[in-house]
C-alpha cells in the first residue's frame, strides 16, 4: 500500500496540482494585502474617509464605536466592509486566472497551427491521393519523380 500510494503521489499530476495550491494560497494572501491595504485606503479617503473593513452592522443592539469592539464584546454583526473587500479580492483572483488561462490557451493555439508534414500527395496523372514516398502510383500505376 505504500508504494502504490508512493507512486500516485510521484505523478506529474498530482505533483503539478500540488505546487499549484501552495502557489494559489501565497497569490491569495497576496492578493488579500493588496486589496486590504493597498487599494481599499485610496478608496475610503476618496468616500470621505471611510474604513471599508470597519463598515458593520450591529445586530445585537448595543453601541460599538468599530467592528473590532463590537467583536470583543461577543456583538452579532453584518460585517458589510470585510464581504467588499473579500469580493475585491474574489475579482481580482479571478482576472489575474483568466488572464493566465487566457495566456496559456495563446500559446496551445499556436502550438496546434503549427502545420504539419504532408503525409500524402498528389499523382501528377491522375490527380489522385497517395503516400508521399511512393515511387508509383496506385491507381494509374504511373511512375513518380523522387523528391
Amino acid at each position: 500500500m505504500l508504494k502504490e500510494f508512493k507512486e500516485f503521489a510521484m505523478r506529474g499530476n498530482v505533483v503539478d496540482m500540488a505546487v499549484g495550491i501552495i502557489i494559489g494560497a501565497a497569490f491569495g494572501k497576496i492578493i488579500s494585502s493588496l486589496v486590504s491595504d493597498v487599494i481599499m485606503p485610496p478608496i475610503g479617503i476618496l468616500m470621505g474617509g471611510v474604513d471599508f473593513s470597519d463598515i458593520y452592522i450591529n445586530l445585537s443592539g448595543g453601541d460599538y464605536p468599530s467592528l473590532a469592539a463590537a467583536k470583543e464584546a461577543g456583538a452579532a454583526t453584518m460585517n458589510i466592509g470585510v464581504f467588499v473587500n473579500t469580493v475585491i479580492d474574489f475579482v481580482i483572483i479571478a482576472f489575474a486566472i483568466f488572464m493566465v488561462i487566457r495566456g496559456m490557451n495563446k500559446m496551445k493555439r499556436k502550438e496546434e497551427a503549427a502545420p504539419a508534414e504532408p503525409t500524402t500527395k498528389e499523382c501528377p496523372q491522375c490527380l489522385s491521393v497517395i503516400p508521399i514516398k511512393a515511387t508509383r502510383c496506385a491507381h494509374c500505376t504511373s511512375e513518380l519523380a523522387v523528391a
